[in-house]
């Protein structure tokens, strides 16, 4: 079988170190599904493998988009890609896919870059009938992504800034609270920095309400081998590559993992910063 060169058709840059392409990958397109993810290798066989999360997919065009911040020197390389351009190898989609069903309402909160990978649920959860409201947090306006493409599919979308450049100036916590508190939450999906998750999930344990979380560990393989994407859920190890990359966020030990966040140099954290986990192409 003839490989499909993976031709870059679309290239923008949202923010500073924040990018968004758009290449043809028809096979991945008609198997992905919404919480899944790819790795890219843009040097050939041997060069760094990225686990970036699919941020949206286009079926006419056979061309999947993702979003990542360039914070290494393999996605600095991937930055500078221009339209016409060849990636030299994606494999996917990896990872299970997003448990998407009816079930009410669903809160769905994105801190930072985290909005990349929400982008797909929330279409998901939308046109499985649910009503949907999106939480976007960022540090300040300029670093926000996604707001236009959020509020064609949700119901309600929520802005929150740290230093109230734009929205509210709330952590997104705040505005989960609120709602948790009216009782009309089924369930809640975050995807964000690590500790954003670990209170999403600490906020909305006491009303009971389901929470799902999407994980950004170090990724080498993406295929459950090298151990590195481990993780406790539940007392139990799982490994983000092909037990995630979402889980419980109730039963996820958060302090764990970012634990052995830590213990890697920042130079050498490239695939955490854009797993999708996170998944998800940078810092949230």
């Amino acid at each position: 079988m003839t490989k499909t060169p993976h031709v870059i058709v679309d290239r923008k840059q949202l923010s500073a170190d924040v990018y968004r392409l758009t290449f043809k990958a028809p096979y991945i397109v008609e198997a992905r599904k919404a919480g899944q993810f790819i790795i890219i290798q843009i040097d050939g066989d041997f060069g760094e493998r990225i686990p970036l999360t699919i941020a949206d997919a286009d079926e006419t065009r056979g061309t999947v988009t993702v979003i990542f911040q360039a914070v290494g020197k393999t996605t600095m390389k991937l930055a500078e890609k221009k339209i016409g351009d060849e990636l030299a190898n994606v494999l996917g989609p990896l990872g299970r896919p997003t448990d998407v069903h009816n079930v009410g309402n669903v809160v769905c909160v994105g801190g930072g870059i985290g909005v990349a990978p929400l982008h797909p649920i929330v279409q998901a959860m939308k046109q499985a009938g649910n009503r949907v409201t999106v939480i976007m947090g960022a540090r300040n306006k300029d670093l926000l992504i996604l707001e236009d493409e959020m509020k064609k599919w949700a119901d309600e979308v929520i802005v929150c800034t740290d230093d109230g450049s734009y929205g509210r100036k709330d952590l997104v916590t705040v505005p989960l609270k609120e709602l948790c508190e009216t009782g009309t939450v089924n369930e809640v999906v975050a995807i964000g920095p690590p500790i954003m998750m670990k209170f999403c999930a600490s906020t909305t344990k006491p009303y009971g309400v389901h929470t799902m979380v999407s994980l950004n560990t170090i990724m080498v393989d993406g295929t459950g081998m090298c151990g590195g994407c481990r993780v406790n859920v539940g007392g139990e190890t799982k490994f983000v590559c092909v037990d995630g990359p979402e889980f419980d966020g109730h039963l996820v030990d958060f302090d764990n993992m970012m634990l052995r966040l830590k213990s890697y140099k920042p130079q050498e954290t490239e695939a955490a910063h854009n797993c999708r986990i996170g998944l998800d192409g940078g810092k949230r």
